[in-house]
């Protein structure tokens, strides 16, 4: 095969199926620790700041499920802007 032809549209395509398939996992993440403390994040961080109790496993997955609620935002925030892309460079 000498050729190979990708359009605008299958890369964009592509691109938006690969974020998906990472968005998957992560809201699975995030609704496991809603499911165990019953609770948002944002209840769950005010309940940390006001607990007496200090609890290593609470802090630990504090810390866990921040950070996939900060890749969930910046995963979303990516596939609007390929949603509203006008220009594909390939590099």
């Amino acid at each position: 095969m000498e050729e190979i032809k990708v359009s605008k549209k299958d890369i964009l395509f592509y691109e938006r199926l690969r974020i998906i398939s990472e968005l998957a996992p992560i809201r699975e993440k995030i609704r496991a620790f809603e499911n165990k403390y019953g609770m948002t994040l944002e209840e769950f961080e005010k309940w940390l700041e006001n607990s007496r109790e200090e609890s290593f496993e609470a802090w630990d997955d504090y810390i866990e499920w921040k950070a996939y609620s900060k890749k969930l935002e910046e995963l979303q925030r990516r596939l609007e802007e390929i949603q509203n892309v006008q220009r594909v460079r390939i590099t």
